[in-house]
């Protein structure tokens, strides 16, 4: 195919493991204290000449991005909608560490206004390392970023030659390279060494159907995540609202008790000082409305989990702080 013909992808790298230096091929664990500088864009394609074969890779003018705050996600998903919008652009491939990595595809699938291809990748050993999981990582990306069938499934997580929906994923091992899982609903398909492979589709909504619009948001309403634990003290929520928070997401014990809190989150509600949503720590399995621990006004988050949770309740708040709209908000995306 002549280079002309194909695929134009940017590429988007942030701060993570993949395009990391470590101080040796034995350095797998303290890389970031190597005081070697990460590799930028241009030096990852000239080590991976295969991506040239495959796409026209267009090393985007804002790396390094940030990816730290709630801000910086807003501005990501700004930045991300406007290189979409570009005829010139096809798809984007955004690196990040893996710490928070299904945070940023979750994020974006939910504010990404377009159906071209978004993929998001990552690695758990640096580019230095032996068998180092990166360059295969990306070059996963790229291929499952052109492939025809990609185009509307939404942000999409790539690694370890496995698809997976950035609402679904979460990252499951602190070092082990298969660690991102779909645990309770599975992989969308395969990056196989043949072809790339898709069994099914999302079915939430997403991306070109959401109804976010970060264009149309200056800030991003505090929402603050509480882990319940058999010692957890009371006056954590009320802390919470306090400082600010206009949403709280239990990270709930079981299928979603609220523990010690119970009698100030009831308060909460009842007064309307913020939107509680119950959510579940044990990471598989939906938290259903109307359970033991509910009272009229908390919101169920489906199997969501505690951070993917707040990034929606965040989302929702700058729509609407009726429970029911909230509710239905979680039942949809």
């Amino acid at each position: 195919m002549a280079e002309n013909a194909l695929p134009r992808l940017a590429l988007l790298l942030a701060a993570g493991t993949l395009h990391s230096r470590g101080a040796d091929r034995m350095d797998f664990m303290r890389y970031g204290k190597s005081g070697k500088p990460r590799m930028t864009g241009e030096e990852l394609i000239e080590t991976l000449p295969e991506l040239s074969r495959l796409a026209r890779m267009h090393v985007d003018e804002g790396n390094p991005q940030d990816v730290a705050t709630a801000d910086d996600l807003r501005k990501l998903s700004l930045h991300v909608n406007a290189l979409l919008e570009r005829p010139d652009i096809d798809g984007v491939i955004m690196v990040q560490g893996t710490n928070s990595l299904e945070e940023t595809a979750y994020f974006l699938d939910l504010t990404v206004r377009s159906a071209k291809p978004v993929v998001v990748t990552g690695a758990q050993r640096p580019y230095t390392a032996l068998s180092a999981d990166g360059p295969v990582n990306l070059l996963d990306a790229v291929r499952v970023a052109i492939a025809p069938a990609t185009r509307g499934l939404g942000v999409l997580v790539v690694t370890n030659g496995e698809i997976n929906a950035s609402r679904e994923v979460t990252k499951t091992s602190t070092y082990r390279l298969h660690t991102f899982r779909s645990r309770d609903i599975g992989v969308l398909g395969y990056a196989d060494a043949d072809k790339v492979v898709y069994y099914r589709a999302p079915m939430r909504r997403h991306t070109a159907q959401s109804e976010f619009d970060v264009r149309g948001m200056s800030t991003l309403p505090r929402v603050d995540v509480l882990y319940v634990h058999a010692c957890a003290q009371p006056g954590l929520a009320d802390a919470a609202v306090q400082l600010g928070a206009k949403g709280i997401v239990i990270a709930g014990s079981g299928a979603g008790a609220t523990g010690n809190l119970a009698q100030e989150l009831t308060r909460i509600v009842v007064e309307g000082r913020a939107i509680v949503v119950q959510s579940s720590r044990v990471g598989e399995g939906r938290v259903v409305p109307n359970n033991n621990w509910s009272e009229p006004g908390m919101i169920a988050s489906d199997n969501l989990p505690p951070h993917k949770s707040s990034l929606l309740l965040t989302l929702a708040l700058t729509r609407s702080s009726d429970p029911v709209e909230i509710q239905r908000i979680f039942d949809e995306y």
